[in-house]
């Protein structure tokens, strides 16, 4: 099992991609503004290039991680770490060919991993986000559509990740 670098980098550009729509002023954009206090000036007064940077940085370590979650074939691959799997004549390799050969491409899916991805913006990225915004004193509105954000793009990145497996 190898990990795909393409399907990473695709993964990689949906935080932005959906960014661009789900905080658009005719979606979601609006309400978040007023949620969140961010005005125009505010915005015009961020470094973008380095917001835009950063965040590809940290959706990469995202959609590389998507990966340990969406595909279970690298469940297996993790249960013989250091042994020596790559010699099929010992009963590690044996064992480890016997067991991808049967898993094959099972569940490497856009349709399972995008499952997998959005129950983890459920029980991950929604308890991080929902805590912190309390402890800021946001409102419902702005938790439910940073929340949503979030569970969308890690749905949207586990089926990415997945399907390119």
């Amino acid at each position: 099992m190898h990990i795909n670098f393409l399907g990473i980098i695709i993964a990689t550009l949906i935080p932005m991609l959906l960014g661009f729509i789900w905080y658009n002023p005719k979606v979601f954009g609006t309400a978040w503004m007023a949620a969140s206090g961010m005005t125009p000036e505010k915005a015009k007064n961020s470094n973008m290039a380095v917001v835009f940077g950063v965040s590809f940085v940290l959706a990469f370590f995202l959609a590389f991680g998507m990966q340990f979650i969406a595909i279970h074939q690298l469940h297996v691959t993790s249960l013989f770490f250091k042994q020596p799997i790559d010699d099929v004549s010992t009963p590690m390799g044996a064992l480890y060919k016997s067991v991808m050969d049967a898993l094959g491409t099972s569940y490497r899916t856009f349709k399972h991993g995008a499952l997998h991805g959005t129950i983890s913006g459920f029980i991950i990225a929604t308890p991080v986000l929902a805590t912190n915004a309390m402890f800021e004193g946001k409102g419902f509105k702005y938790i439910a559509i940073n929340c949503g954000y979030w569970i969308v793009c890690f749905g949207l990145m586990g089926g990415i990740v997945s399907a390119f497996a």
